[in-house]
């Protein structure tokens, strides 16, 4: 089994799951679900600004070269397992190693998680990411303001989506902190790292801040953002 984990990344704890990561929004989903799971694991930081993630070693148990991507030595059917996909992650971890945790009990929740986390991955994350990258890194590669008006758009859409669906409520689903909260969250979180919650006019969305606010009072929640730490340069 240990071919599988990249040589990059020395593994101290063959035992536990490993996490290969950078505290992203994305990353960031892995490294709160393992804390709030308080899940044994091990974390190691990908450095995706210097390319590391294309290196045939990572592309073996991540053939799309992203992250998060995990390896638990102890898949379900008792042999090792790679996975990617930041959503898929989060309901492995849930589901497989911790019985479910993180989804509320009963079946209409269950489905209504998975709503939420689908959101999420498919308008939440593609949307705001886009947005950032035409607002803050490529708006003076382009003489065309059409991308950053179409994603400014898209983003304040979506922000008004989940406004009107917390109108009232504690969490996005049956007034708990789920998985659907985790993936969600740290990509509202990077309109401050995009410098765009003027663009998008996030005061208006009045439900929203105080629902990250309540997302960032779990000692859990604190513990993964950081998770991987970025390694010294000493």
């Amino acid at each position: 089994m240990t071919d599988l984990y990249p040589s990059r990344y020395p593994v101290e704890h063959p035992d536990r799951i490993q996490l290969y990561s950078m505290a992203t929004p994305n990353g960031r989903k892995a490294g709160i679900t393992l804390e709030e799971l308080e899940l044994p694991y091990e974390a190691h930081f990908v450095d995706i600004m210097a390319g590391h993630q294309y290196e045939d070693e990572f592309r073996r148990i991540n053939p799309n070269s992203k992250i998060p991507t995990l390896v638990d030595p102890n898949g379900p059917d008792g042999a090792p397992i790679a996975l990617m996909e930041s959503g898929a992650i989060l309901l492995y971890l849930s589901q497989q190693k911790a019985g479910g945790r993180l989804i509320p009990a009963g079946e209409r929740h269950h489905y209504e998680v998975l709503q939420w986390l689908f959101f999420q991955v498919g308008n939440v994350g593609p949307m705001f990411g886009q947005f950032g990258h035409f607002y803050k890194f490529a708006s003076d590669k382009t003489s065309d303001s059409y991308a950053v008006e179409r994603y400014t758009k898209e983003t304040k859409r979506l922000l008004a989506v989940l406004d009107a669906h917390l109108e009232g409520r504690t969490f996005l689903v049956a007034d708990e902190f789920s998985l659907a909260d985790i993936a969600t969250f740290p990509w509202v979180m990077a309109l401050d790292f995009y410098d765009g919650k003027g663009a998008v006019e996030y005061d208006s969305f009045a439900n929203v801040e105080p629902w990250i606010q309540r997302c960032l009072e779990r000692p859990g929640v604190q513990r993964g953002l950081s998770v991987p730490k970025r390694p010294s340069k000493d």
